[in-house]
Order: C-alpha cells, then sequence, then structure tokens
C-alpha cells in the first residue's frame, strides 16, 4: 500500500497523469466541435453547397484544430513546470530568429487565408500545379489538398505556391482539319452534324462552331467549343475527338496530314 501511495504521490506521475488529461479533453473538445460543424453542414445543405462556404468550413475546422494544439502543448508545459509566461514574454527576443526559421510555414499561413478571402480556388475546384491537375479537396492553414484526377491519389501542395496554380476551366477547344479541296459549304455542313453529335454526349453539357480559324499547310482549320465539368475534361475531349472521326469517316472525309515530297536530282 505504501508503494502505491508513493507511487500517486510522485511529481513525475501526477504531471503524467494531468497532461493526459489534458490531451484527451482537448481532443473530445475538438471532437465535438468537429461533429458540431459537420452537423450544421449536413442541416443546411443548400447554404453550403456553395463552393466558398464549404471552403470557409474545412478552415475553420483547420484553425480550431492548430489553435487547440497550441493551447494544449502551454498547458502541458505548465504542467511539467515551464514558466508560460516568461516563454511568452520573452517570444519577442527570439521571434527574429524564429520568423527565419518558420517563414515558409508563416507564407503558407497567410496564404491560406489570402486563398479564402480572395478566392483564388474552393473546394472542388479543379486546379493544375505544374504537371498535376486535381479536384481540391480541403484547404488548410498549410497546405492545400488534391485527388490527382489521372491517378486518384491524394497530393499535398504548400498554400505559398498560389502563384503557381491555374484554375481549369470547362471550356476545351479544338480543331477540325479538313481537306481543300471539300467546298467551305459543304465543310461546314459536316461540321454542324458534328457538333449536334457532340451535344449528345452525356459529359458534354455544350458544344458550338465558331468558324474557320486557320489556314493550314495541309488544311483547313475549324474551331469546336465544347463545355464539360472540368473533371470531366479529359474524357470529354476524347469523346468529342471520337465523334469527329466517326462522322468523317462516314462522309468519306479524310482527315488531311502533312507530305513531304522528294525530288531525285539527276
Amino acid at each position: 500500500m505504501k508503494t502505491l501511495a508513493n507511487i500517486i504521490e510522485n511529481i513525475w506521475v501526477q504531471r503524467i497523469f494531468w497532461s493526459i488529461v489534458v490531451v484527451l479533453v482537448s481532443t473530445l473538445i475538438y471532437t465535438i466541435i468537429s461533429r458540431i460543424i459537420t452537423s450544421r453542414e449536413q442541416q443546411n445543405a443548400k447554404v453550403f453547397s456553395n463552393k466558398k462556404n464549404r471552403t470557409f468550413l474545412r478552415m475553420l475546422r483547420s484553425v480550431i484544430k492548430y489553435i487547440l494544439i497550441i493551447l494544449t502543448t502551454l498547458v502541458v508545459l505548465q504542467i511539467f513546470g515551464v514558466d508560460v509566461t516568461s516563454m511568452l514574454a520573452g517570444v519577442g527576443i527570439i521571434g527574429i530568429v524564429l520568423g527565419f526559421a518558420i517563414q515558409d510555414a508563416l507564407k503558407d499561413i497567410i496564404k491560406g487565408f489570402d486563398i479564402i478571402s480572395d478566392n483564388y480556388y474552393r473546394v472542388g475546384d479543379i486546379i493544375k500545379y505544374g504537371d498535376l491537375t486535381g479536384k481540391v479537396i480541403a484547404v488548410g492553414l498549410k497546405t492545400t489538398k488534391l485527388e490527382d484526377i489521372a491517378t486518384g491519389n491524394t497530393v499535398s501542395i504548400a498554400n505559398r505556391n498560389i502563384d503557381q496554380v491555374d484554375v481549369v476551366s470547362g471550356n476545351t477547344f479544338i480543331k477540325v482539319p479538313l481537306p481543300y479541296e471539300l467546298p467551305v459549304a459543304e465543310a461546314e455542313a459536316v461540321i454542324a452534324e458534328i457538333v449536334k453529335s457532340i451535344q449528345k454526349s452525356p459529359r458534354i453539357s455544350e458544344a458550338s462552331y465558331l468558324g474557320l480559324t486557320e489556314l493550314a499547310d495541309s488544311s483547313l482549320q475549324y474551331l469546336l467549343k465544347i463545355v464539360s465539368d472540368p473533371a470531366d475534361k479529359l474524357q470529354a475531349r476524347r469523346d468529342a475527338l471520337r465523334i469527329i472521326v466517326t462522322t468523317l469517316e462516314t462522309h468519306h472525309i479524310s482527315i488531311p496530314y502533312t507530305q513531304l515530297d522528294l525530288h531525285n536530282k539527276k
């Protein structure tokens, strides 16, 4: 009994015990707040169907998590005898040093708020970063999470890199090459048939003919515009190209290609 009592009275055991309690309480608070946010989102589905509102909720959840982590850390330090008040007062002295050490993290946080306030992009948008094209699934304080539309993998990019990000639109422009020998009136009649067929594609919401756009070396280029969900953009283009080729085959129109004539000099 004395051994058990001695263990209970040990200052380090007490500190560890209360630290565990603080961490569990902090985790419980975050869980409750997170469930409340999720519940509000489900109850007001129409309001939060807006991409900006969904993005704001993701950011709010991220902010709350980091605040609780900081507060929990400070309380645990206080339990272990660290003078948190003096430590916070000394932040000004070491602030410059820390500033250099964490400047990238600060840039990420600042840009994270810029993403929300300036509508750079929102949850549900399709964005392109370098060779990566993905759907935004979460915007946090430091990073943006994307689902790569080519592989389905989840990728994180630092918020400070938003200047290198392009928001992908649903517009796709396709040039249809037709031979010079085909009169323009007949060519445009075939193009109209192609547009009508493309409009029936389930992935394409709109298709239109914009006109003759280029006098190429071996063909006349007719420009089409198709509109789809940005997430379906690549497949929508494939569908449109297939319709173009099959329609031209039906009309026995060959797609022109560059030919090189060689002459032997004797």
